[in-house]
């Protein structure tokens, strides 16, 4: 009668040693039917789940199993499996599998063990652990303004109340200061393609409409529709109007001085840089400005901006917008625009944005990331990313810092 044997090996790493204990094996013609191996600072964890033929002497194998690893200096644990344990196994493939991560400047065993236990008491399983960032430096036991860190969890079950199981990751994101992102492993996921974002408080820190009021003598009443507006309280197009009316007659020249002085987001010269490199289509999906945009695509080799365009007469503002306004319904229908042109699926798409009228183009991207959001649009939004740069994206899209181009 066949046997299966659960065998667990492990102890400190070198090269070839993977290739030594699979040769015992091989020796014998023994099939392998599942095989993981991780490797933890120099120390190696490798399980096999093997299967014993009926004429095969079983104590014979582990005899040279145990002899060879102790020659190497390993560690090895035999655990039978029954054959019904093993039918158990092989029904769970197919189940529904997500990907959760877990993001910050410094990961904690406080923050693992809250997560942990989340996604225990809501009945799913962990089956993979990997880290996604590089190492990260002790620097005195303090993680640096550009420190991160990211842990991916291959989770696999149903979430039967997800609404609920979002809200208590919420609850932890808002009680330890990180971020966790929850989503569907599937095909779409690893073949993303267009990534669009907002433009300001998004790739670039400011809002740039605050920026030009403040050169128009107008600022503080500027900002406080602006604050109203991204946090949704004030309809989006009705909002712009009202605050490009108070530009009327502002030097065309401070356009370009105020472009100057723009500062790109943490990680976005990364991220597009990256996403470059790999092919991907980017866009800036805005309802700041056209002359703006046009300045961050020549900086990040963008491929599309959409803005609201500044109406100029003899060298000064006119207080007014030419064309249709670019609002959370516009983002939106843009997104699927380009998505179209490019012959691309909206689950392929990636949408980012910090304000309410991102809400639209985030709900229909396939991976809708509120950054840095105000808090109706964190709390709406699918996925969050308050505590790194832009390039943490990357992270959410499979990414490993080693991956980097």
């Amino acid at each position: 009668m066949k046997e299966l044997l659960l065998i667990n090996i492990a102890g400190p790493d070198r090269h070839g040693l993977t290739a030594e204990i699979t040769s015992v094996l091989s020796a014998h013609l023994i099939p392998v039917l599942d095989i993981g191996q991780a490797v933890i600072h120099n120390h190696l964890s490798l399980g096999m789940l093997v299967e014993i033929p009926g004429e095969t002497n079983s104590a014979a194998i582990m005899k040279d199993l145990l002899f060879k690893t102790h020659t190497l200096g390993l560690q090895l644990t035999f655990t039978p499996v029954s054959e019904t344990e093993y039918e158990g196994w092989i029904g769970l493939q197919g189940k529904e599998r997500h990907l959760l991560s877990l993001l910050g400047r410094r990961i904690t065993a406080e923050h693992l063990g809250r997560v942990t236990e989340t996604v225990t008491a809501h009945g799913m399983n962990i089956d993979t652990i990997s880290r996604l960032s590089g190492r990260v430096p002790l620097e005195n036991g303090k993680e640096s303004d550009q420190t991160k860190a990211c842990v991916e969890f291959s989770v696999r079950g149903k979430v039967e109340d997800e609404a609920k199981f979002r809200e208590e990751l919420l609850a932890i994101t808002d009680s330890l200061g990180i971020d966790i992102a929850f989503q569907e492993d599937n095909i779409f996921r690893r073949n993303r393609r267009l990534v669009v974002f907002d433009m300001d408080s998004t790739v670039i820190t400011s809002e740039v409409i605050d920026e030009l009021a403040i050169e128009a003598g107008v600022g503080a009443e500027v900002a406080a529709v602006t604050e109203r507006a991204m946090r949704g309280e004030l309809d989006f197009s009705e909002s712009l109007r009202l605050r490009v009316s108070k530009l009327a007659g502002l030097e065309e020249s401070v356009l370009e001085q105020v472009a100057r002085c723009l500062q790109l987001t943490e990680g976005a010269e990364t991220l597009f840089h990256n996403l470059h490199n790999l092919g991907f289509k980017t866009a800036i999906l805005s309802g700041g400005f056209t002359y703006f945009g046009l300045y961050l695509q020549k900086k990040l080799n963008i491929d599309y901006v959409y803005a609201n365009e500044l109406e100029i007469e003899n060298g000064k503002l006119t207080g007014k917008v030419v064309g249709q306004v670019v609002d959370g319904n516009r983002k939106a229908e843009l997104l699927e625009h380009i998505a179209g042109k490019e012959n691309i699926r909206l689950e392929q798409t990636i949408a980012v944005g910090d304000g309410a009228n991102d809400l639209p183009m985030l709900g229909r991207a396939g991976l809708g990331i509120a950054f840095r959001a105000k808090p109706i649009v964190r709390e709406s939004a699918r996925q969050a990313i308050s505590t790194l740069g832009l390039d943490a994206i990357l992270y959410l899209m499979g990414f490993r810092d080693r991956d980097s181009l």
